[in-house]
């Protein structure tokens, strides 16, 4: 392997690329099309099963660089975990005026009826995905988003790196590129740290989930069960694996891949046919532990985000290490006022959606629209964030035989146990048209491999 400075990493990578067959290149991404990753949609009553769009151009991180985002993603889940902590007991950061009571309760994944409870080791956000992007005129990593309950896509550059490394083996000979196989021993190790007894399993809804292939992925690699709900059963608040040859296992932690409300139809929505009953009951009792931490969608809620900032200096001491992209409040006058005189040029943010869902780009609204915003806004301000518009940087990305700029955004993995552990990985998506700043997955977004260099 060639000894190179960070600097000519990218140079390195074209160098090589430009010397690749074509023809090579489009049968890797009809193998992907065919054999690999798969996210399927539910929508309009209609299941969709599709290939998620993948592209051959990884997005490259250099060492320094990624050191940076290790910390501040380490900070700022430590500061999440805690803040839900102390939410769900003692409430502390309320009593304090650090954020407005009113503020918590209305939060849509806000579930007052665990209050009290505290789960095994006080961990709650076990496993995390961090949306950020790059802003092109400061040249910093701003975070856009917090994904603390059931956040996916982090078996796809799994899937991939393999492929990768047989097609292409001259990047790997000539780039000191981080491994990145260890993230289902991660997972593995978190699991254990919190299991209450039993073994580990991963609970799916089945396969008209959009991220059914993911589970099925990550369950394999960890060497966990991957069970539906019919497979488990709970007894005297202990849950147990159904096992083929009649006997009860029990089970000590749950990889749930599910969100809250269907989790459990005897806490939950009691139509849920995909929950399954008790579980929550066992949960209470101390006898199991649920990843991510039932509740968790309160620290989703995009009006807390705004918020992150100030956690971090308030259990920490801290000041942040990654900021949050510029955020507003409607619900407080100064804001909302703000708001109204920039709407033209902001976005604005349902936060209780997610997805890419209820966003909205004042530049791309009529007056009209615009105006009838403001009245929504006025009569329900808590629904609403608003946001400067990031200019993030574009990814080359290798479409229709040609190298053409796509809007990509980065979302990175923090998986916690004793301590958070940032994954030296992560999904890139971007947008399949020109100029569209909307990239998740579900709104029709492709991915690509994420390359960490080593020092």
């Amino acid at each position: 392997m060639v000894n190179i400075n960070e600097s000519n990493v990218n140079d390195i990578f074209w160098e090589v690329f430009s010397k690749q067959d074509r023809q090579k290149i489009d049968e890797f991404q009809k193998y992907m099309d065919k054999f690999a990753v798969n996210f399927n949609l539910y929508k309009d009553g209609n299941f969709i099963e599709r290939s998620l769009p993948f592209d051959v151009i990884p997005r490259i991180i250099e060492s320094k660089e990624f050191d940076k985002l290790d910390r501040g993603l380490t900070q700022r889940i430590k500061a999440l975990n805690l803040f839900l902590e102390d939410l769900y007991t003692t409430k502390k950061i309320v009593k304090d005026n650090i954020i407005p009571e009113e503020f918590i309760y209305q939060a849509k994944g806000y579930l007052k009826e665990l209050h009290g409870f505290s789960p095994s080791k006080k961990i709650r956000t076990h496993i995390n995905g961090i949306d950020l992007v790059k802003d092109t005129v400061t040249n910093d990593w701003v975070i856009l988003e917090d994904n603390l309950r059931v956040p996916s896509g982090a078996s796809y550059p799994l899937s991939i790196r393999d492929t990768y490394r047989k097609l292409y083996p001259e990047f790997f000979e000539q780039l000191k590129i981080k491994p990145i196989k260890e993230y289902p021993s991660i997972l593995r190790e978190s699991m254990d740290y919190v299991n209450c007894g039993g073994i580990n399993v991963v609970l799916t809804p089945g396969r008209y989930n959009s991220a059914y292939y993911e589970h099925a992925y990550l369950a394999k690699k960890m060497g966990a069960h991957l069970v539906r709900n019919n497979e488990l059963i709970v007894k005297n608040k202990v849950v147990y694996f159904k096992n083929y040859d009649g006997r009860d296992i029990r089970v000590g932690a749950i990889y749930r891949r599910l969100d809250d409300e269907f989790l459990d139809p005897k806490f939950f929505n009691e139509e849920s046919l995909i929950g399954v009953p008790g579980i929550m009951e066992a949960y209470l009792s101390g006898n199991v532990a649920l990843m991510n931490a039932p509740g968790n969608g309160v620290a989703d809620d995009k009006g807390i985000y705004y918020f992150v900032p100030k956690m971090i200096k308030y259990y920490l001491g801290e000041e942040p290490i990654l900021k949050n992209a510029p955020t507003y409040l409607p619900y407080f006058e100064d804001d909302k006022k703000y708001v109204f005189e920039n709407i033209h040029k902001l976005v604005i943010k349902d936060v209780a959606e997610a997805g890419g869902y209820g966003v909205m780009f004042g530049h791309a609204m009529t007056k009209i629209q615009l105006e009838d915003l403001k009245t929504i806004i006025e009569a329900n301000p808590r629904r609403f964030i608003a946001q400067e518009l990031v200019e993030f940087y574009d990814e080359k990305c290798y479409l229709n035989n040609e190298i053409v700029p796509r809007k990509a955004d980065f979302r990175a993995y923090v998986v916690m146990a004793e301590e958070p552990t940032v994954w030296k990985c992560g999904l890139t998506r971007y947008a399949m048209e020109a100029g569209n700043y909307l990239v998740n997955s579900s709104q029709g977004g492709g991915f690509k491999d994420t390359w960490v260099m080593e020092e």
